[in-house]
């Protein structure tokens, strides 16, 4: 296992082992508020990703009870941190800074999988439905809770919330800040699992483990042609499937794919006889 450095201190502990960077939000105080020190922290972590070759799945997640609160109230009540100044300070300190999170997370090369426990709500939640997969424990609960504060989401929530849930479903979780348990977010498709709280480690690092092992280049444009796909018409997804396919058919991992498959074929046939 190798260790990230980490200029921002230990409120985003990282470290690397079997292909997968783990990320552990580590401010159990605030509930890992989204301020701007975690905001950077984070964002630090994030951006270093697609340019090491030696990560192939991102795992993000808690070491205290709650994932992620979201904002600090505190600090929307006294206006300091990214609440200070005017209109004009926020806005562009939300760009700047809340902001870097969504770009780096929605620009991750490598799959990336959420563990969820306790609280993801507001932000929090938002940047759980950033991840491509997210598993939870009976513990968790999700929210996007910004009506209650007499705000909306501000870091693009909304944005991947409807894509996961369709828009009737999403503006009803928006409208009614309603807070939902493990087994709805199941339901609902926000999760892809709910394991027990002591599994829910075990369960996930098991997961991106798995993920990690896949022939890294192939893996990059595996989610590259999923994620264009959400959003483009089937010819221009068939063009890129076809450019993409081209490449990895002529390249070493395909080859070097093939030649395990077959051996391992003949091994068992070998054994079988």
């Amino acid at each position: 296992m190798s260790t990230y450095p980490n200029d921002a201190g230990s409120l985003v502990e990282s470290s690397v082992d079997d292909g997968v960077l783990m990320l552990t939000l580590n401010s159990p105080s605030d509930g890992n508020a989204l301020n701007v020190a975690m905001t950077e922290a984070l964002s630090d972590a994030l951006e270093q990703v697609n340019d090491r070759r030696d990560v192939h799945c991102v795992l993000l997640r808690s070491s205290s009870r709650h994932f992620c609160t979201g904002g600090n109230v505190k600090d929307m009540q006294s206006g300091s941190d990214l609440m200070s100044g005017g209109v004009e300070d926020v806005h562009d300190r939300l760009i700047r800074s809340l902001h870097r999170i969504t770009r780096a997370m929605s620009g991750l090369d490598v799959p990336s999988v959420c563990a969820v426990n306790g609280a993801a709500v507001g932000a929090g939640c938002d940047l759980a439905l950033m991840c491509d997969i997210r598993m939870a424990s009976t513990k968790a609960v999700f929210a996007e809770s910004f009506l209650r504060l007499g705000l909306v989401s501000g870091i693009g929530g909304s944005w991947f919330l409807t894509r996961i849930v369709g828009y009737a479903k999403a503006l009803e979780l928006t409208l009614t800040s309603e807070f939902i348990d493990a087994e709805t977010a199941l339901g609902l498709g926000i999760v892809s699992k709910v394991v027990p709280e002591d599994a829910l480690d075990i369960e996930a690092r098991s997961l991106a483990t798995h993920i990690a092992q896949n022939p890294p280049t192939a893996q990059r444009m595996a989610k590259r042609l999923v994620r264009k796909a959400a959003d483009a018409s089937l010819s221009t997804t068939l063009e890129l499937a076809a450019g993409l396919q081209a490449i990895l058919l002529c390249g070493h991992e395909h080859k070097e794919a093939v030649g395990r498959f077959m051996e391992q074929q003949a091994t068992k046939k070998r054994t079988h006889m």
